[in-house]
């Protein structure tokens, strides 16, 4: 009889259905795209529990306020830079595993929200690449266009790139997924720019005065959100070099021969990121809007040999 009731207990058992651990409908990281009456943009936002962070149209990653969070609905707000300083508040809702929204600001625009998953982007170190090419030929802008033509400063002389004063950013033709680039880089003192890796992760480009930026936002820096590892002594009006290997979401960053960053994950877009599609291919993308006298030269790209 006890084998018979042991056997019952178990069948009853096995026959419960198992409980699964459902994941909250926000936690996670988010690719958002935003439009308003002005325009469409780029946005990211993660989601950890109860905390919050995000990085806006041109801001660094920073961690939202007044965060509500219930259900299927989450709400904060922020300070944008769009000019100026801008409070805005955030609205979210959750379904079918994509958000929408709204998103307001004290200067009366009204934005759109959609996001989506960030992909993972776990993907393996390639065995072998190809050799790398050159892909600014030395001569002219082949290869590479301005975001603003009517404000473009870039122009090629002496085999370098060089932007004139602050304009247009300039950006390839041509769209990548994994890479190696090498690119040279001269930054006058005082200066600011960037190199943009799929047109989503800036490799920050900057000489300002000394306690202006933290470490995050310094030379070599992948904009707010990763810093490098070694401290390497100013050289502003002098040639520099980086090397960056990146790998779906995994980079790596060589500068002056010199390893600063070892296959770190970026969590997300940077501000002044071209899109937030971080799953596609994209752009090598120079800034030119900050403060102009800025040059690079002997810029290549390595692809993986398939």
């Amino acid at each position: 009889m006890k084998q018979i009731h042991l056997a019952l207990a178990l069948f009853a058992l096995l026959a419960i259905p198992a409980v699964s651990k459902k994941k909250a409908p926000f936690e996670g990281r988010w690719d958002l795209t935003i439009t308003t009456p002005q325009g469409t943009y780029p946005s990211w936002l993660e989601v950890k529990g109860g905390d919050v962070r995000l990085v806006g149209r041109v801001a660094s990653v920073h961690d939202a306020k007044e965060v509500k969070l219930e259900g299927a609905h989450l709400s904060f707000s922020s300070s944008e830079w769009f000019g100026k300083p801008i409070p805005v508040t955030w609205e979210f809702q959750a379904a079918n595993g994509k958000l929408t929204g709204t998103q307001k600001r004290d200067d009366g625009v009204e934005g759109k929200i959609a996001g989506v998953p960030a992909p993972l982007l776990h993907r393996k170190m390639p065995a072998k690449w190809k050799d790398p090419e050159p892909i600014f030929n030395g001569k002219d802008l082949t290869g590479w266009e301005p975001d603003d033509p009517a404000h473009n400063n870039w122009k090629a002389e002496n085999n370098e790139l060089v932007d004139g004063a602050a304009g247009a950013n300039l950006r390839t033709t041509r769209k990548f997924q994994d890479f190696k680039l090498h690119i040279e880089y001269n930054c006058p003192d005082k200066g600011n720019s960037g190199v943009y890796l799929r047109g989503r992760y800036e490799v920050q480009v900057e000489y300002e005065p000394l306690g202006t930026d933290d470490k995050f936002h310094s030379m070599g820096a992948i904009y707010g959100f990763l810093a490098p590892s070694v401290d390497i002594p100013r050289r502003p009006g002098t040639w520099e070099t980086y090397d960056v290997t990146l790998v779906g979401r995994t980079v790596s960053v060589t500068r002056n021969g010199i390893q600063t960053i070892e296959n770190q994950e970026i969590p997300g877009i940077t501000g002044g990121a071209l899109d937030s599609h971080e799953g596609e291919p994209g752009v090598i993308y120079l800034q030119g809007d900050h403060t102009g006298n800025m040059r690079f030269r002997n810029i290549t790209i390595s692809v993986p040999a398939r």
